[in-house]
């Protein structure tokens, strides 16, 4: 299973289209930033420490050809998704306070 860490606001608005396009963060770098659970807690610590209000989608996107593992953070592979995250993409979600 992969994660996408999103912001209160951006939770609402993907529920309210069905589709994500991307933080500031995703839109800059071209691709949605994804986190394997291994990577998970880094993530949160590294680019969301003190915020409150997240949710952690759980996204099952398989074998899509538009899911790339590329090197990020110390040259660790990280899941990039190459085309807009959709509702339909979402297998659950949890709400962090």
């Amino acid at each position: 299973m992969l994660f996408k860490i999103l912001r209160a606001s951006e939770w609402a608005a993907f529920e309210a289209s069905g589709r994500f396009d991307g933080s500031a963060d995703d839109l800059r770098d071209g691709f949605i930033h994804l986190s394997d659970g291994g990577q998970l807690d880094g993530t949160l610590h590294r680019h969301f420490e003190g915020e409150a209000g997240l949710v952690i989608a759980e996204v099952a996107v398989g074998h899509d050809p538009a899911l790339r593992w590329e090197a990020a953070r110390d040259g660790m592979l990280f899941p990039h998704l190459y085309r807009p995250l959709l509702m339909a993409d979402v297998a659950g979600w949890r709400l962090i306070t």
